[in-house]
């Protein structure tokens, strides 16, 4: 389910658009392919692309695999960032060059830190069948640790919040006094809303920026109405968010506090600058030792190099 981050999902450049006030702003996710899965690119998007040290999120599925086809994403590199991989429907394993290797079922999570380089695989477990429907984000990792060793955790069981109208489970940071056991090198939230018909009111950081994801149902915030495939930035200085639904609905709500180091995004990379990136990518086609090796019976991904060096 990772990446790659292009030029259509943002310019390669270290710059993203400033934290606002408070606001709704909605935009439109990206379709795009992973694997053979088609995904609905919310972040980074032309003009925004942090939420927090947030800087990317794919709305993978619903899509039907089977024993023989599953997600099938092949051996890539990653620098510089977390992925948190969280599953709505069906089973998928990861396997890492750190010798990991780990199905995800709904309710569980993954978090990979890649630091210095890591390099994984996101496959069918080869035995099931059905649908499967996720989402992937990464999160920037600040200087302090960006150079730092790769590392993994799954966590089976995360805490969960009654609020309202809604069941929030969170994955990332802490909610109304309730805190995940994942990792974080900034002060981030990531929150999955089960969203029954009615309103719910959550409370917020004021100094966090937020937006919210819907992967199924609508949701409605300051009579504005949030779809799939949407984005709706919610901006600083919010104490509470109300949404209101009339259907069961599904969603992610996101934020942190505002990442003030540049990033710059290419393929599978989250960098400082276009250097870091040319370096990372030879070290990757060379099969050098930085990114270690994958158990896996897929082959390796390898592409051209980054577009302002050819």
């Amino acid at each position: 389910m990772s990446g790659p981050v292009t030029a259509d999902d943002a310019t390669a450049d270290a710059a993203c658009g400033a934290p606002d006030a408070e606001t709704v702003e909605i935009t439109e996710s990206r379709e795009s392919h992973v694997g053979a899965f088609a995904v609905r690119r919310a972040l980074p998007r032309r003009g925004r692309r942090t939420v927090g040290a947030w800087c990317f999120v794919d709305h993978m599925g619903p899509a039907a695999i089977t024993e023989d086809r599953g997600l099938d994403v092949a051996p890539h590199p990653h620098i510089g960032l977390q992925t948190v991989t969280w599953l709505f429907e069906g089973e998928a394993v990861h396997r890492d060059s750190l010798g990991t290797e780990q199905v995800i079922s709904p309710g569980q999570l993954n978090l990979m830190t890649a630091g210095h380089g890591v390099a994984h695989s996101e496959e069918g477990t080869g035995s099931y069948r059905g649908n499967l429907q996720g989402v992937q984000l990464w999160v920037a990792q600040p200087s302090a640790t960006r150079n730092g060793a790769p590392a993994f955790e799954h966590h089976g069981d995360l805490p969960r919040v009654d609020l309202d109208d809604a069941v929030a489970t969170v994955l990332v940071g802490e909610l109304d006094g309730v805190a995940s056991p994942a990792r974080r090198d900034t002060d981030h939230l990531g929150i999955d809303l089960d969203l029954r018909p009615g309103a719910t009111t959550v409370p917020l950081r004021a100094d966090f920026e937020h937006a919210l994801v819907v992967f199924t149902g609508a949701v409605n915030i300051a009579d504005q109405t949030v779809t799939p495939g949407h984005l709706a930035y919610l901006g600083l200085g919010r104490e509470q968010i109300t949404l209101s639904t009339v259907e069961t609905s599904r969603a992610l709500l996101f934020g942190g506090v505002p990442f003030d180091e540049p990033v710059l995004m290419w393929w599978n990379y989250v960098a400082r600058d276009r250097q870091e990136i040319v370096q990372a990518h030879a070290d990757w086609m060379a099969a050098s030792e930085r990114f270690g090796r994958v158990e896996s019976t897929l082959p390796r991904i390898e592409i051209g190099p980054p577009p302002w060096t050819r």
